[in-house]
Parts: C-alpha cells; structure tokens; sequence
C-alpha cells in the first residue's frame, strides 16, 4: 500500500504530463508559458527524487472495488496502516484534522479517514485506486440543487469563474448530474478517477463534456490564474436520473497535480 501511496504522490499520469506539455508549446503568453514550463519542471524532479510533487500531499481517498478474494476488513485495515506508514516514509504532509478542535493526527488517519468508496465484484481480484485530493481545488468546487430549468452550463462556469487560480488550473473538472444532493457530490468524484482520455460513453454527454471544455479555456482564466490559453485540461461528467423536481449539480474541480494511481492485489 505504501508503494501505491509514492506511485500516485510523486508520478503524474504520463497522459496528464503530455496535456500539459501541450498546453505550454500551444501557449503565447509568456508569464504562462514560464508556470507551465516550472510545472513541467516540478513533476520531472518529483519523478527522479521521488518526492511529492506537491508540498498539499491532500487527505487519502480511496475507491475499492472489492473481489471474491478479500474481505473487506482485510482492505480496510491494509489501507489505514498504509497510510500511517507512507505519512512517515515519503513523507507526506499531516493533513487530516478533527473539523472541530483541529487537532491533527499526525498521520493522515482520523474518524472516517481515510475516505473509502466501496463497490463489490465478482472478479477473482480486488482493484484499489489511491486519489489524493488537495485543499487548494476541493475548496473551490460547488454543489447546487438546480432547478429543472435552469443551466448547467452556467453553474459549471459560474464555479470555474469565481475559482480563478486558486484551485492551481490548468484544472481537471469532475462533474455529477442529477441523483440526489450527496450522490451528485459522489459522481463528481468519480468522473475524475476516470482514466485521462476517455470519455462519457453517451454521444450527447461527450459532447457537452468537449462543449464545456472549449468554454472554460475561453474564459482566459489561464495557468496559476496568470492568463492563457489552457484553463482546462479535461471536462468529465458522471450522471444519475434524479427526481422530476430537481437537478443536482456537483462540480469538484482538481488542480493540474492529478495524482492518482491504482493496484490489482
């Protein structure tokens, strides 16, 4: 679980590091050009010292999709000593407080920390995948209970405008549809563990996902908030039918340090 732990804080997925290498050759901004090209920078060191690439190493998220092979207390307990573990080898920054006292724990581990999606399987192996989430982007993401009529567009862009740099863009955007007010936040989520270049396999939401993606970029919010060409790296969209009254609208926004990786045990 520790080795799960370094691959995700100090390896950028390769197809993460291309967009952004994009990003800097397309862009003509030179204060931008300068943040892509530090960025390119940072995660070319983090990869051969086997550092963080970033300093907010976030709160341990895990989605498990557990098989016939393992137990559930078996992961769990796997996880959470892992975590212990990899805080003190890496290192990683003690992130996990109480909400009240904020008393930190020193280790990334609290009540309902680490954070735990489950799903069951019928495969003969249990899939892990390790998400650390960064306060810098999850503080800047929204949720709002639309009303049937009105845009989802606008709410999403509504979100990306007031965010401006402070969620460190070029971002990732996650977003949940319909459900219900906690399962939207849920899908949102999801949308961004989605591996890089795939889309929603439905044509009319793949279209809005490229539809938003060109929209955010025009607002020329850029990288670090300097301006540019490339706010956005990815738009991806998870939905739910939801009730005849409502629209539920979650939008997690995720810096341009998209750390994730995931194990077959």
């Amino acid at each position: 679980m520790v080795e799960l732990v370094r691959e995700a804080q100090t390896k950028l997925p390769l197809e993460v590091e291309e967009a952004l290498r994009k990003a800097y050759d397309s862009e003509e901004n030179e204060i931008a050009r300068l943040q892509l090209k530090n960025i390119l920078e940072n995660i070319k060191l983090a990869r051969e010292l086997s550092l963080p690439i970033c300093q907010d190493t976030g709160i341990p998220y895990f989605f498990v999709e557990l098989g016939k092979n393992k137990t559930k207390k078996e992961i769990e307990e796997a996880i959470i000593e892992g975590v212990k573990l990899a805080t003190g080898e890496i290192p990683l920054r003690p992130n996990v407080v109480s909400p009240l006292t904020r008393e930190n724990s020193g280790n990334n581990v609290g009540y309902r920390m680490p954070i735990i999606n489950w799903k069951l399987s019928d495969k003969s192996y249990t899939e892990i995948v390790y998400f650390p989430k960064g306060a810098g982007s999850e503080n800047m993401s929204r949720l709002k209970m639309l009303r049937p009529n009105e845009s989802i567009e606008d709410f999403v862009l509504e979100t990306v405008k007031k965010a401006q740099g402070n969620p460190c863009p070029p971002i990732i955007v996650g977003i949940g549809i319909g459900g219900s007010f906690d399962f939207s936040a849920k899908l949102a989520k999801e949308a961004l563990i989605r591996d890089f270049s795939e889309h929603n396999g439905d044509e009319n939401i793949a279209k809005l996902e490229e539809r938003l993606l060109k929209k955010i970029n025009s607002l020329g919010i850029g990288p670090m908030g300097v301006g540019g060409k490339t706010t956005c790296l990815k738009v991806s969209i998870e939905v739910a039918s939801c009730h005849t009254a409502s629209l539920p609208v979650a939008v997690n926004l995720q810096c341009w340090a998209h750390r994730i990786a995931k194990i077959k045990v």
